[in-house]
């Protein structure tokens, strides 16, 4: 038997899809990357903004052509799309065999077991069931051997007025530090040397049972074997010194942090419930900068939340130039059903929105070739993520940049490093210096 799955959406639904390619597998089921081929195909869904819905049902759409080959293929939808649309979802789209969210990606084997005997397996729940950590107990299977995301905590407990995450995902839920140490020994054990931890909100890890982030990065840094550690996504506002100061006292924490800022207009931000001001937000930056040499940004923009003004768009635009990020992921606002944004009036027409959206990618084009122009001629340590055409050695820096060279496949999953020779918005090219060559 075999299966097929199509993630969409970020790196917490991309970490599910690995958890449920661990459930099939234990049941016996290979994946193939042709959904022609497939007995089961899973779509894991993203439900953020309305594209990724739109493409969900396109896919159902061409899915539905397996049936004639395979009249006891499964369909299903898993993830958030599936949380908050529920039954509506089945109504609109009837090829669909089995359903869940990720409260409840356990179950999935007894809904297999109900779809192949004819029924509808539609398992939506309102809330996160006691047994959720049964799902800690499977395997992963995943697509880089070094490098590995560990999901540390769920959903989330802010009420930014434009996200459905509270919805789709549950209040906040962290993780035991117990349960993550034994899946960070477990993938320490099968070769990987990166750790991301992963949440909605991953620096508020703790504050529902009285712990802290810091601590966990510390707990995770002892552990023998692991090399390097990261973390996405965390939110300003959690973001405090004592997290600060983890990350530039511990060696293996990277020098990079994704910290979404949204908007650089105070009544923007106010509107979107973030609970920080430009100025609030700015302050982390300097103080990251101060505690950690050499940091990197990346960071989440939203262009034309709904009453924004040309002046509202220029303090982002200023944010941009102020902190000058690696990367910036900007999106067009789109409203969500069951938000408070989603009725709030002056919405922004989409060519305005457009229009934004062109300069700020303008501007950032501009910032990301003086920070490329820097790198080059500096020494960067990389770990070795790939090898392709037969020379080539891919990885990424700590500072999170992807960095390629020559050099043979022995190299693979250590530590090396390199000088830049040339370097490019998302990429360098590197020569391997001979001394670095063993890794670790």
């Amino acid at each position: 038997m075999k299966y097929y799955i199509k993630t969409f959406g970020c790196q917490m639904n991309f970490n599910d899809s690995e958890r449920i390619k661990g459930i099939l597998q234990t049941l016996g089921y290979e994946e193939v990357q042709n959904w022609k081929e497939a007995d089961i195909i899973l779509i894991n869904t993203c439900t953020i903004r309305e594209k990724p819905d739109q493409k969900v049902f396109s896919h159902l759409g061409e899915y539905k052509k397996v049936k004639e080959e395979n009249p006891k293929a499964i369909i299903g939808v898993c993830g958030c799309l599936a949380q908050r649309m529920g039954f509506e979802l089945v109504q609109k789209a009837q090829v669909v065999d089995i359903m869940f969210s990720s409260f409840n990606i356990h179950q999935l084997p007894e809904l297999i077991q109900q779809a192949q005997a004819g029924y509808k397996a539609i398992a939506i729940l309102e809330n996160p069931p006691e047994d959720e950590e049964k799902l800690w107990n499977y395997p992963t299977v995943r697509e880089n051997p070094y490098c590995a995301y560990v999901t540390v905590t769920k959903g989330c407990d802010k009420n930014c007025t434009y996200c459905v995450v509270p919805k789709t995902r549950g209040r906040q839920r962290s993780r035991s530090m117990e349960s993550i140490i034994r899946e960070v020994k477990r993938l320490v054990e099968d070769g990987v040397k990166e750790i991301h931890l992963l949440g909605q909100n991953v620096t508020a890890w703790g504050q529902d049972i009285g712990r802290h982030f810091s601590e966990l990065l510390y707990e995770v840094a002892q552990i023998e074997g692991v090399k390097r550690i990261r973390f996405t996504t965390g939110h300003p506002k959690d973001l405090d010194e004592k997290i600060v100061k983890a990350i530039s006292q511990i060696d293996k924490v990277c020098q990079h942090i994704h910290l979404p800022v949204q908007a650089g207009s105070n009544r923007i931000l106010k509107l979107m419930d973030r609970g920080y001001t430009k100025e609030d937000y700015l302050e982390k930056i300097r103080m990251l900068k101060e505690y950690v040499k050499g940091i990197t940004f990346s960071t989440d923009v939203i262009v034309g939340f709904p009453t924004e003004t040309e002046e509202d768009f220029e303090e982002t635009l200023d944010v941009l130039k102020k902190v000058r990020f690696e990367q910036v992921f900007s999106f067009k606002y789109s409203p969500r059903p069951d938000t408070p944004a989603y009725s709030m009036e002056g919405q922004v027409p989409d060519d305005i929105k457009t229009e934004r959206m062109t300069r700020l990618l303008e501007l950032q084009k501009t910032i990301l070739a003086d920070i490329a122009k820097s790198y080059e001629g500096t020494v960067q340590e990389v770990l070795i993520e790939s090898f392709e055409d037969g020379n080539k050695l891919i990885g990424r820096t700590r500072t999170n940049r992807w960095a390629s060279m020559n050099g043979s496949e022995e190299l693979l999953g250590k530590i090396v490093k390199v000088k830049v020779i040339k370097s490019y918005p998302f990429s360098m090219e590197c020569d391997l210096l001979v001394e670095s060559q063993g890794g670790n």
